[in-house]
């Protein structure tokens, strides 16, 4: 029988799944548990059929995969079924390190915009994407952004969104790396419109051994628009 969704409130996860390589059935578990409505995924399986693995994977979740591959590269974005998604994009971020090619995962679920981000290790390239993003994506009314900024608070990166969205648990724990987290480098960030409830970083041998990162969950509060 499947469950009606809860149309109060909508729980939002990001998570960083370290290309489903360390133990893709703990991470399974990890995202089961938390029974998120929109999950943000940072570091999908990428390669000639990393596409069918994401899908795979979302399947097993019990969720469907909005934004998987092509230009969102490093990201994408999973919905529960049931859930209203009514526009997704892949965007296509410019590499100009040199390094690792990255992209976003954009979609509106139940009239909020979610965008999910994986931003550079490289300090110029993290500040270049985001510039664009908050000018092109971010919107500041019905928006959470979710991911890996890869840097700590008061960094470049969290200070820019910061200025226009709402760190969701700025007094929280750290996420990485998962055995013994001692940086808080995954987010989610809503904008100041939406009301959200009391994050938590999960817990527990399958959150430390499933990925390299531990994963950030948070219900939103759904209002009407403004």
């Amino acid at each position: 029988m499947t469950t009606e969704p809860d149309r109060a409130r909508l729980r939002v996860m990001t998570y960083n799944v370290k290309g489903l390589q360390l133990s893709r059935p703990d991470v399974v578990a990890v995202v089961r548990a938390a029974a998120p409505d929109v999950l943000g995924v940072q570091e999908p399986p990428r390669g000639p059929l990393g596409w069918c693995r994401t899908w795979k994977f979302a399947h097993d979740v019990g969720m469907r995969a909005v934004v998987n591959g092509r230009g969102a590269r490093t990201t994408a974005l999973l919905v529960a079924r049931g859930r209203s998604v009514t526009g997704h994009a892949a965007v296509r971020l410019p590499n100009l390190s040199g390094r690792t090619g990255r992209g976003v995962a954009v979609a509106t679920v139940d009239g909020i915009r979610f965008v999910v981000l994986h931003l550079s290790l490289v300090r110029d390239e993290r500040a270049a994407h985001l510039s664009d993003l908050l000018v092109h994506h971010v919107p500041t009314t019905r928006t959470v952004v979710l991911g890996d900024l890869n840097e700590p608070p008061g960094g470049p990166a969290w200070t820019s969104l910061t200025s226009v969205l709402v760190d969701v648990d700025p007094m929280g724990d750290p996420t990485f790396s998962a055995i013994e987290p001692r940086l808080r480098i995954d987010a989610i960030l809503r904008s100041p419109d939406l009301v959200s409830g009391t994050a938590r970083v999960p817990s527990g041998q399958p959150a430390q051994v499933g990925s390299d990162h531990r994963p950030v969950v948070v219900d939103l509060q759904l209002l009407r628009a403004v």
